[in-house]
């Protein structure tokens, strides 16, 4: 996911996207401790998504109130 993808999402969007990918790191999460995940690297990759999702909605509330 680019940045200016998240960037074009409005409020609502981010906060429905932040809540995907949770739930896709807890399954992530889960399938490691069961033996079960196939590409490791795909949890970094969703950190680093939900970290980019979190910075865009604080920085887009940030505008919003000034």
């Amino acid at each position: 996911m680019k940045a200016v993808d998240v960037r074009a999402m409005s409020a609502d969007q981010l906060n429905d996207e932040l809540a995907k990918l949770k739930k896709e790191q807890f399954n992530l999460r889960f399938q490691k401790a069961t033996g079960q995940l196939e590409k490791s690297s795909r949890i970094q990759e969703v950190r680093r998504d939900i970290a980019r999702v979190k910075t865009i909605a604080r920085q887009k509330a940030a505008e919003a109130k000034a």
